[in-house]
């Protein structure tokens, strides 16, 4: 069965007080449980513990991260967790940027070590669909997936390969925590067979 670290990037900042995260990060971590996986979990906000952390990334099959969408990305707790357990990984999650001296041949970014195994995005964001979706809108029609391109390619550095984005929309105009958990729970049955 799968190992899966659920990581909760949920924050109380300003008018957000972080529950819808730990809403749907609470039901992805009963849901999965139910299903027999093998889980740990990490509260960003609560602290940790980098070395552990690292320990955690290299134990998982699959690692979910459960965030807010803050200023068009990653609120800045969660960035500072991968900029410390990533460069706290060197050697164990990357060996380095896989460029050599040598051998030209290889390239930027491929000198990850932690390959064949997966990651995926769930984020809230108070923009609807249609800001991510519509070319006449706000994100271009570029899809939520553009917007977050460095949080991929970062995982894609350590050799960890993308799962489809969970994404919950109008979350604080049109909150609807109950049809996002049960879509949620679908998109981690349809995912993670």
């Amino acid at each position: 069965m799968k190992k899966i670290l659920l990581l909760n990037g949920g924050k109380q900042f300003a008018h957000s007080a972080g529950r819808y995260n730990a809403t749907l990060h609470d039901a992805a971590v009963a849901h999965l449980d139910s299903k027999g996986f093998d889980i740990q979990t990490t509260f960003i906000d609560g602290g940790y513990d980098i070395g552990a952390e690292v320990q955690k990334y290299l134990w998982a099959d699959v690692i979910i991260y459960q965030m807010p969408g803050w200023w068009m990305g990653a609120p800045w707790t969660v960035k500072k967790y991968i900029d410390e357990v990533f460069t706290e990984g060197h050697s164990s999650l990357y060996a380095n940027d896989g460029r050599s001296r040598t051998d030209a041949s290889k390239k930027y970014g491929s000198g990850g070590m932690i390959h064949g195994r997966q990651y995926m995005i769930a984020a809230t964001w108070n923009a609807p669909q249609t800001a991510f979706d519509d070319p006449s809108d706000f994100f271009e029609g570029k899809g939520v997936d553009a917007v977050y391109l460095p949080f991929h390619k970062a995982n894609e550095f350590l050799g960890l390969s993308a799962l489809p984005t969970f994404l919950s929309v109008d979350v604080m105009k049109a909150p609807n925590i109950e049809a996002d958990v049960a879509r949620y729970v679908a998109h981690l049955d349809k995912v993670l067979g």
